[in-house]
């Protein structure tokens, strides 16, 4: 079940919920059935000129993508096609019962932005910035600016408290991020020998 604003805030007041902004009016962004998240200043692009394939057995031999940082009044500038990691300002901390989903917002995929590809989910017991997976479909660039609303989370409860919560598996990847994350697909059991 989704929660609704009144269940949002009771968590967040409890302390259930835990949201670090650095904007002091983050509570406006809660709506009736989600919250808003703000962009960050840290973006990656990969190095499509310096690498000839992603391959998921040799993701972290080497670095694979440029980091930037913006200020809220210099825009990242996504020109059709692009594919780059950007990042939430707000650190999310999520109960053990609780998991969450990130949406785009109607007005940025209304201009061609889409947030995720397929990591639209965030576990429960997960904390750090959300890695945002950023397209621009559209046929012209569009800019971003840091500080803007640029994604949504829908809150829901699990049926019971997570057994082995996101920050306590031995693959919790990217638990604590802070910067937008490139793929650490590499270093799954699957490829470890």
């Amino acid at each position: 079940m989704i929660l609704s604003d009144k269940h949002i805030f009771e968590k967040i007041d409890a302390g259930e919920i835990i949201i670090d902004s650095p904007d002091t009016n983050w509570r406006s962004q809660i709506h009736a059935s989600s919250m808003d998240l703000r962009l960050g200043k840290y973006f990656k692009v990969y190095k499509h000129q310096e690498i000839a394939l992603l391959d998921p057995k040799k993701m972290n031999e080497e670095p694979l993508t440029n980091l930037y940082e913006r200020d809220e009044n210099t825009p990242f500038i996504v020109h059709p096609g692009d594919f780059i990691l950007g990042v939430t300002s707000e650190v999310i901390t999520l109960p053990n019962d609780l998991v969450a989903r990130v949406e785009g917002r109607s007005s940025l995929g209304r201009l061609g932005i889409v947030v995720h590809s397929t990591a639209g989910f965030v576990d429960a017991g997960f904390k750090g910035t959300i890695t945002l997976e950023i397209s621009n479909l559209n046929n012209v660039p569009v800019a971003l600016y840091p500080g803007m609303r640029i994604c949504q989370l829908a809150f829901e409860n699990m049926s019971s408290e997570a057994l082995v919560p996101y920050g306590e598996k031995k693959c919790s990847k990217y638990q604590n991020q802070i910067l937008p994350e490139e793929s650490r697909v590499g270093i799954d059991p699957e490829f470890k020998k």
